[in-house]
Parts: structure tokens; C-alpha cells; sequence
């Protein structure tokens, strides 16, 4: 290995010979979630993922269209293991550790600055924008959206409900409060949330 190598964490030269796509997306995958996770997007682009991955700048413009979608492929594979959706068959318990593991990336972690970013890359860069709903944000809501309707037909939610709305109930509460700030997202928030869909704000009927 060379001491430009050694210094840079840059991968040696690799002989001849075409490496399996998904060996190259993993290297592709590695080399972005850490730079988003240490540095964020500004410092992101093809000519240093293609040095630190011994990806060709071709190969990454053939399979990533703009900065954004790459930053955005790199980012859910970085979270995708931590943002993973449990069932216990206990609803509640679910919904509150899955929620405090996305509000403890979101807000612990350089994740939440680089989601941010991307959501706001996304509103002017339209293959971002079409990566976030197809990846990233399609994907979140269908983890979830199958949790909940499993509960449905064990009957813990009413049939008549809209799971995905329940989705928007509890996710998009905590994007809003991490894209406006006005209040913090705190594992009482979090419970509130929980409980407030599970149990109803109504009050309950006297004996």
C-alpha cells in the first residue's frame, strides 16, 4: 500500500478483473455513510468516493444520477440496521423503541443533521427528491405501515383505522419538530406520542 494510501484510508490499486455490483455498492455504501456521519454532505462528491472506494467516477454516474442520491443510498444503508422495526406482539412496546431509536439517530447522531440536509437538497434537486420518496422515505413508511397493520389484524388497532396515517401521526410529529425546532425531541415527547394514539386525547366516559 501506498503512503498516499496508508494516510488517506483510500483503497490500494486492484488488479485486473470486474469485482461482483454488490461488493462495489457495499464499498460505494461504506466510503459515503462515513463521510456523511463525520463530516456531512458539503464535503461529498464523486471524485472522493471514487479515490476512498477504487470505484470509477463512470460506474458511480452510471448508477447514481446527482450528489444527492448517492448521499441519500449511502445514508439509509448507514441507519438502515439501527432503524430496524421489532415485533414483539406488543404494540406499544414496539412503536416506543423504534421510535426512541430513530429519535436517538435523528438526534444523538450526525444522521439528523444529514437527513436535514438532504431534505433540504431535495427540494431543488429533483433526482434527490425522487430517491428520498423511492428509498428512504417509501421504505420507512412500509416498515412501519407493516407493523401496524399486522396489530390490525390481531386486533389491536380497529380495522377502519389508515395505518399510514398513524405513520404520519408519529414519524412526521418528530420530523416537524427536528426541521422547526421550536421544541426538543424528548423521550417524553415520544411517550406522549404513543400514548396519546393508542389511548385517545377524548376523555373517557364516567361509571
Amino acid at each position: 500500500m501506498t503512503e498516499q494510501a496508508e494516510g488517506t484510508g483510500e483503497r490500494p490499486a486492484r488488479g485486473r478483473g470486474r469485482r461482483p455490483a454488490d461488493e462495489v455498492r457495499a464499498d460505494v455504501f461504506r466510503v459515503v455513510g462515513q463521510v456523511l456521519m463525520t463530516e456531512g454532505i458539503a464535503d461529498l462528491t464523486f471524485e472522493r468516493v471514487a479515490r476512498l472506494s477504487g470505484v470509477s467516477k463512470t460506474t458511480l454516474y452510471k448508477w447514481w444520477p446527482s450528489k444527492g442520491a448517492l448521499a441519500l443510498d449511502g445514508y439509509f444503508h448507514a441507519v438502515e440496521e439501527t432503524l430496524a422495526f421489532a415485533d414483539t406482539g406488543d404494540l406499544r412496546a414496539d412503536l416506543l423503541d423504534q421510535l426512541r431509536a430513530f429519535v436517538h439517530v435523528m438526534t444523538r447522531t450526525p444522521a439528523g443533521r444529514v437527513v436535514t440536509e438532504l431534505v433540504g437538497q431535495s427540494q431543488t434537486d429533483e433526482d434527490l427528491a425522487t430517491a428520498f420518496r423511492a428509498l428512504y422515505s417509501s421504505e420507512r413508511r412500509r416498515l412501519a405501515g407493516e407493523r401496524l397493520l399486522r396489530a390490525r389484524e390481531q386486533g389491536q388497532i380497529r380495522d377502519d383505522v389508515d395505518v399510514q396515517v398513524l405513520v404520519d401521526q408519529l414519524w412526521g410529529a418528530v420530523y416537524h419538530r427536528m426541521l422547526i425546532p421550536d421544541e426538543p425531541v424528548t423521550d417524553d415527547f415520544v411517550t406522549a406520542l404513543v400514548s396519546n394514539l393508542l389511548d385517545g386525547v377524548t376523555p373517557r366516559p364516567g361509571p
